[in-house]
């Protein structure tokens, strides 16, 4: 056999292998490109799933702008504070982030850390209330201290860090807050978080604000609340311990001072610090809840 033959068929011999090669890798990326258009898809409907479930869930609370409005006029009046500009944040009743806003010009106004807080508190107060029972996020202090009968709590649920600091900054506090549609998650257990019930008594999610004293938060809250007209609170430990039945979820100054211990007694065991003097008076005069 000539020469030249031989060398024609280990080409053509070789061609056939590249080929062969070659449609491999074209199958190869062919299937990958379908598998990872199926991830994006299943990925894309989901998200959309998540964000009609939200907004589903949210078109019964206040709005952005109704939030905004009501914690401004909230925080103009007098708190007990430091006259500081605030966070406010609505979650509902699934613990799902429905508003942010904040009271200063720009986000830095305010202290930056108290936005998460504010979700904080608003996670908490809507995860411990229930249809018979609010608990204000002021009502948890004492119990959680070592030794109260809710000690440890603060560690449960915790924050949900990536949706707490997701990005970008510049959308806080606005009606495209990244908190919008997630669940936060979180326990504070300090002044500032309350239950939001509707005018039929049922719990629809609660609201935290933060930004000034604990106090201070706990009084803006409720004006913020009381402003939004979802204070119709069945029942809470204020009046069951204290007879407060105008304020059945307010903060309670019940902790009298012990030597060698900086928080004190509690005398029903739901009380919170006064952070000054004039906090315990401004409570016994916020408005009445509705009935």
């Amino acid at each position: 056999m000539p020469d030249w033959a031989v060398k024609s068929r280990s080409g053509s011999g070789i061609s056939a292998v590249s080929r062969e090669k070659g449609e491999n890798v074209v199958k190869k990326t062919l299937i990958n490109l379908a598998f990872t258009s199926t991830l994006a898809f299943v990925a894309s409907s989901a998200l959309a799933d998540q964000n009609n479930s939200a907004a589903s869930s949210c078109k019964n609370l206040p709005s952005h702008s109704a939030l905004k409005g009501a914690l401004i006029a909230a925080r103009n009046a007098s708190n007990g504070g430091f006259d500081l500009d605030m966070w406010g944040t609505i979650v509902d009743r699934d613990g799902i982030v429905c508003a942010v806003a904040f009271t200063g010009n720009g986000r830095g106004d305010q202290w930056p850390g108290s936005r998460v807080i504010s979700a904080q508190k608003a996670n908490t107060a809507n995860a411990f209330s229930l249809l018979h029972l609010a608990l204000s996020t002021a009502n948890l202090y004492t119990a959680v201290q070592p030794g109260g009968s809710l000690f440890g709590l603060q560690e449960s649920n915790p924050v949900d860090t990536e949706a707490a600091y997701k990005g970008p900054s510049s959308n806080y506090g606005q009606h495209n807050d990244p908190l919008v549609g997630k669940k936060i998650g979180g326990v504070n257990v300090f002044g500032g978080g309350l239950a939001l019930y509707d005018s039929a008594g049922n719990i629809v999610g609660g609201i935290g604000v933060s930004g000034d004293s604990s106090c201070a938060d706990h009084n803006i809250a409720w004006r913020t609340r009381s402003g939004l007209g979802l204070d119709f609170v069945p029942a809470g430990v204020a009046a069951l311990f204290s007879g407060d039945t105008a304020h059945p979820d307010n903060i309670v100054y019940d902790i009298t001072s012990q030597a060698g211990q900086m928080p004190g007694i509690s005398q029903q065991g739901w009380g919170h610090p006064a952070c000054n003097a004039d906090v315990a008076g401004i409570a016994s005069t916020l408005p009445a809840t509705q009935k």
